[in-house]
């Protein structure tokens, strides 16, 4: 049987004691950081992620900030309107302000509350503070060419002739 020091384990039980007080004080007060639950997505009616250039992707499917009013439009004709939309980062785009912007004026269109997620937090969009954009369309529109021929030199002086 091996004997040890009093002094010896007076000094084991006050350390693991004082550990034991530094975890429970750092689980009361938010000491370790939490990871983010991406459960949250199913408390929202409706989530749309951030794509390219202003654009939305929409159940699947790329859609420019009008052609997402569009899609709000047709849902409060059905009257199916979602309360509450999740706006979240998709694989190819972070979330930009031009999303924030166009999804600011559809909740003033349509009514309904647009949350995004931002650095672990909820924020909700306030519309007069994002500044709301009006919807357009962020296609690509071809350089318009002279349909006219180009002028041609009827002096002769270039021919040689």
């Amino acid at each position: 049987m091996i004997r040890f020091s009093t002094l010896l384990k007076r000094a084991t039980a006050a350390i693991m004691l004082g550990s034991v007080v530094l975890l429970s004080g750092c689980h009361m007060f938010g000491g370790t950081k939490q990871v983010p639950s991406y459960t949250v997505k199913g408390q929202f009616d409706t989530t749309i992620q951030a794509y390219k250039e202003g654009q939305f992707l929409v159940d699947g499917a790329v859609l420019s900030a009008i052609d997402t009013g569009s899609h709000f439009a047709y849902l409060k004709d059905q009257g199916k309107l979602p309360k509450t939309v999740l706006l979240t980062a998709s694989d190819d785009s972070k979330i930009r302000k031009i999303h924030l912007q166009y999804m600011a004026r559809l909740q003033l269109d349509y009514g309904f509350r647009v949350y995004y997620q931002d650095k672990d937090q909820l924020v909700e969009i306030n519309p007069v503070d994002t500044k709301a954009r009006a919807l357009e369309d962020h296609h690509e529109k071809a350089p318009i060419e002279d349909s006219a021929p180009p002028p041609q030199d009827h002096t002769g002086a270039g021919n040689g002739y």
